[in-house]
């Protein structure tokens, strides 16, 4: 199955660089652009990698010349902006196309795996993918979101590993397979309802 870990993408020295780094974080990958009404959700992107990045949560920005042209900057002048306004410090990629028959491979296949608002095409600035510790997409959403709208979609997918960890514990509290009963395993059924619980 594909995964976002078989890409790669331009960083911004024009390297190609294996999304492969990133396995086992949860992602969130945004088309991004500093002369946009919208630019200022840069400020909500950084205040989510401030609180999670060290429970493995990163953000992939990938600026897009591609809506009224409201990225035209060099590297460096985007990189200037964003410091400069909202302190960012999250990766940032080399600009890519997200539509249109240039569109970048990873786009591609984001587009293929959730629709937005305009079906599979990104509809503007700041659309956004959600990629849980699988590497695959978990949700989309628009560019209208604002980031703070994700964030109990973003600490589900960032517990729920750590939840199926503790499942384990679950184990301890089984009865084992006995000769007599022929029962593999009793589970407690309230760590079991607990965990369906969570996962609504």
């Amino acid at each position: 199955m594909t995964s976002l870990y078989n890409f790669s993408v331009l960083n911004q020295d024009k390297q190609e660089t294996p999304l492969n780094a990133y396995r086992g974080k949860v992602l969130l990958v945004v088309n991004t652009a500093t002369g946009c009404g919208l630019t200022p959700q840069y400020q909500g992107l950084q205040e989510l990698y401030d609180r999670y990045q060290e429970q493995g949560f990163e953000i992939l920005d990938f600026p897009c010349n591609q809506f009224m042209g409201q990225a035209p900057g060099s590297a460096e002048e985007i990189n200037a902006f964003c410091s400069l306004h909202y302190q960012t410090s999250f990766p940032r990629f080399a600009k890519i196309k997200v539509n249109g028959k240039e569109t970048d491979p990873l786009y591609v296949w984001l587009k293929d795996q959730k629709s937005g608002p305009l079906g599979k095409r990104i509809e503007w600035n700041f659309a956004k993918f959600l990629i849980g510790r699988d590497g695959l997409v978990f949700e989309r959403f628009s560019s209208k979101t604002d980031p703070q709208q994700i964030e109990d979609a973003i600490r589900k997918l960032l517990w729920f590993f750590e939840y199926i960890l503790s499942f384990s514990l679950i184990f301890e509290r089984m009865y084992f397979f006995s000769k007599k009963q022929m029962n593999f395993f009793k589970l407690d059924w309230f760590s079991y309802i607990s965990l369906l619980h969570f996962l609504e």
